[in-house]
């Protein structure tokens, strides 16, 4: 397979804060966050792989600052790290105020994809270009968690 550059794939959102996505301290639902975050992984993994791509594990989800009614939900999605037949994404959520251009971190995660063939059987993934150190780092420091995650599930 041929590999791809991570930037090729960066995926982001932006979405605005209604009251029909808020709880009862008007503070985006941790649940509402969480579809939008799982739903810019699913683009970034599909525009990387070519294939239709599944939520297969969400290793972390840290909630650092609440966005409120009226503020908006900023998303970016990049692929951290390639395997066999799955990736590592990172997603990073920040919350804005429009108005005022402000902006902090709301959520920073790390899911795993895993790319299906038209027989929704786990296919190949196209590897990552490693072309920066920084794209290496992230390679390495990817399957450093990949190994723990496999080894902490026996």
């Amino acid at each position: 397979m041929e590999p791809r550059p991570q930037s090729a794939s960066v995926t982001e959102m932006t979405e605005y804060v209604l009251p029909q996505h808020t709880n009862a301290l008007g503070n985006v639902f941790g649940g509402q966050i969480m579809a939008w975050l799982d739903l810019c992984a699913a683009i970034c993994a599909q525009r990387h792989s070519g294939k239709m791509a599944v939520t297969a594990f969400v290793d972390d989800l840290k909630f650092e600052q609440p966005v409120r009614v009226g503020e908006v939900v900023r998303l970016e999605a990049r692929v951290t790290a390639t395997f066999h037949t799955s990736m590592e994404l990172e997603v990073q959520v920040e919350g804005e105020n429009a108005m005022t251009g402000r902006r902090w971190p709301c959520v920073t995660s790390r899911l795993t994809f895993v790319c299906i063939d038209e027989a929704k059987r786990p296919s190949p993934c196209p590897p990552l270009v490693l072309d920066t150190d920084e794209v290496r780092a992230s390679q390495a420091a990817g399957e450093a968690r990949r190994a723990s995650r496999l080894s902490s599930r026996k």
